[in-house]
Formats: structure tokens, C-alpha cells, sequence
């Protein structure tokens, strides 16, 4: 009885591994690239300022298979391996056929997060590179990136237009994930909603929604609430996109708003853009001021195979929300795909 039941163990054994071998594909791909970046910004510390050649180095680790009831499983992860190995992005998502999918955003990739700035660009964002002056318009989203789970429903498609729906909740607002089995420390929950509708035309909107439940409200603290909404056409070669973004921050701090446009022209392997941005951080009573920063990018990239040469040039007014201080950046970068 005993030999009877070794073998049909190992029998089962045997068959759930060659299933889950046959059944899960997986995928190891990556980038390289490396960048010479000059930076003039006076007002700011001097290890801001100068010049450099940096390498970035990332592997992208993929799987995805299929379960016996039809619906799929998609796991997804980025390496930044320049000089120590971090994550830079990890999800989890089980698609359910017509009943949408279900996504765990272990560090970032939340629909909310993924609509911060979708202006057309070459290279990058107005602002990426720029951080470290306190000029980061993509405050949407940002609160409920790590640790939360996103419910996408199907498309839907109704006279040449295309409507997505993603709703997004974290038990633990504006906290990384914790690790398996463990908690945050944070009890303050996020929400967000995401409305995005595309025509046969070219024209694309979308609107989002992300709030925060401050936790304390008895003991008069506020909620927070984050507003966004952007549209964009498509012409040929052209794309053009104009969005703007609000948040009104929690326990009487400085509220944001941004506004962003851009316009990008793509013929075969080379593309060109231009893109502005205006960062505002709002007055608190008459201790704190508003200040306006603005931003603008020039860039163009070309494509051989599996390299592309891109380059920046970049400008910040009002940099780190100081009045009359200018940062500026120039980078040239050759990233190959492998």
C-alpha cells in the first residue's frame, strides 16, 4: 500500500511539473545605456553642478503562463543594476478573461502612477534628470504606486471609441510594499480611478482621480485629493497632448498643480520633440509663497536596430521653488536594447 502510494506521488509530482514547465514561459531581456550629462545650476550645491559619464544598466525578468480554468498570469520585474542591484519596478497581474484583471503593483506600475505625464516626448519627461531641484510635476498617482492592487476592466468599444476603466486601492498611502506576511506601519488608506477613452480619429483623453484618507480627521486633520486629465492627437507623424494636474495636500500643506503640453514628430527612425512644464507649489497664508517653476525640454532620438542615440536639452526656471534660480542640463546618451 505503501509502495502504491510513493508511486502515484510520484506520478502526480511528475505531471504537475512537466504542466508548470509547458505552461509558464519566461523572458529575461534588458538595456544599456550609457550618457554624458552636464549640469549648470549656480544657486544650487556644487556637487549639482558639473559634468559626467554615467552608465544605467537594467534587466527586465518576465514570466507568464496560463491556469486550467483559461486565465492568465503575468509577472513582471526591472533590475537597475548599475553598481548594487535595486528594483525599479515589480507586478503581478491575473487576467480573467471578460471579467477584467486583477493587478498587484509590488513597486509601481498602478494605473493611476502610469498616467502622471503622457505628453509625447523623444527622450524623456520635461522633468526626469531634473528631481533633484524639487520640480517633479508627476505628483499624480505617486501616493498609491507601491503596495496596491488594480482592478482593470475590458475594453470597451463603441463607435470608433475605446473606453479603459482601472480603479486602484492601498491599505498603506504613500508607503513602499511590505514583504510577504509582513504590515506597514501606515494605516492610511488610497483610492484612485482612471478613465481613459481613445478614438479612431487620433483624439485620446483621459481623466484620473487618486484620494487619501488622512486617518485623523477627528483630530481635524484633512484628506488629500489628487486630479488629472490630458488630451492628446495623433496626426501622421505628429503628436500632440496638453495636461493638467491639482492636489489638494492633506493637513493644511502647500497644494500643487502642474501643467504640462508637448508635441513630437516621428519619421521612420528619428524623432523629435518639444515639451514645457509649469511646476506651481500654492501659498500657505502669507508664510510661504507660491512659486511658479517652469520647465522645458528639447530632444531627439534615432533608432539603428538595436541602438538608439538620444539627446537633451533641458531648462529650469525658479528651480527648487527659489525664485530666480536656474538649473540647466544637457545629456547625450546610446542606449542598446538586448
Amino acid at each position: 500500500m505503501n509502495n502504491l502510494k510513493k508511486i502515484g506521488l510520484s506520478a502526480l509530482a511528475g505531471s504537475l511539473a512537466v504542466t508548470s514547465a509547458s505552461a509558464f514561459d519566461y523572458t529575461v531581456s534588458g538595456t544599456a545605456t550609457m550618457a554624458y550629462t552636464s549640469i549648470d545650476a549656480p544657486a544650487l550645491a556644487p556637487s549639482a553642478t558639473g559634468k559626467g559619464i554615467g552608465l544605467a544598466t537594467d534587466l527586465t525578468l518576465a514570466g507568464n503562463g496560463e491556469l486550467d480554468n483559461g486565465f492568465t498570469v503575468d509577472w513582471f520585474m526591472v533590475l537597475d543594476t548599475d553598481a548594487a542591484v535595486s528594483n525599479t519596478s515589480g507586478t503581478l497581474a491575473l487576467g480573467m478573461g471578460s471579467l477584467g484583471t486583477l493587478q498587484f503593483n509590488n513597486h509601481n506600475g498602478s494605473k493611476a502612477n502610469g498616467i502622471d505625464d503622457v505628453m509625447p516626448a523623444a527622450y524623456n519627461e520635461t522633468w526626469d534628470g531634473l528631481t533633484a531641484t524639487g520640480n517633479d510635476p508627476s505628483f499624480f498617482g505617486a501616493s498609491t504606486k507601491d503596495g496596491s492592487i488594480d482592478y482593470r476592466a475590458p475594453s470597451l468599444d463603441l463607435m470608433g471609441v475605446t473606453a479603459n476603466l482601472a480603479l486602484t486601492y492601498d491599505p498603506a498611502a504613500d508607503v513602499g510594499a511590505p514583504t510577504k506576511g509582513s504590515v506597514t506601519a501606515s494605516s492610511v488608506s488610497g483610492n484612485a480611478v482612471v478613465l481613459e477613452l481613445a478614438h479612431d480619429s487620433g483624439v485620446s483623453l483621459g481623466f484620473g482621480r487618486e484620494t487619501i484618507d488622512n486617518g485623523n480627521v477627528a483630530a481635524g486633520g484633512t484628506d488629500e485629493e489628487s486630479l488629472t486629465g490630458y488630451i492628446k492627437y495623433a496626426m501622421g507623424p505628429v503628436t500632440v497632448g496638453y495636461q493638467e494636474a491639482q492636489q489638494d495636500t492633506a493637513n493644511g500643506g502647500q497644494d500643487l498643480s502642474a501643467e504640462l503640453w508637448g508635441i513630437a514628430y516621428t519619421a521612420g527612425n528619428v524623432s523629435v520633440s518639444y515639451g514645457e512644464s509649469e511646476y506651481t507649489t500654492e501659498a500657505v497664508g502669507a508664510a510661504t509663497a507660491e512659486v511658479v517653476s517652469e520647465l522645458d525640454s528639447i530632444q531627439v532620438a534615432y533608432t539603428m536596430g538595436a541602438m538608439t542615440i538620444s539627446a537633451a536639452m533641458s531648462e529650469t526656471d525658479n528651480a527648487a521653488n527659489v525664485a530666480g534660480q536656474t538649473y540647466e542640463e544637457n545629456e547625450i546618451a546610446v542606449t542598446f536594447a538586448f
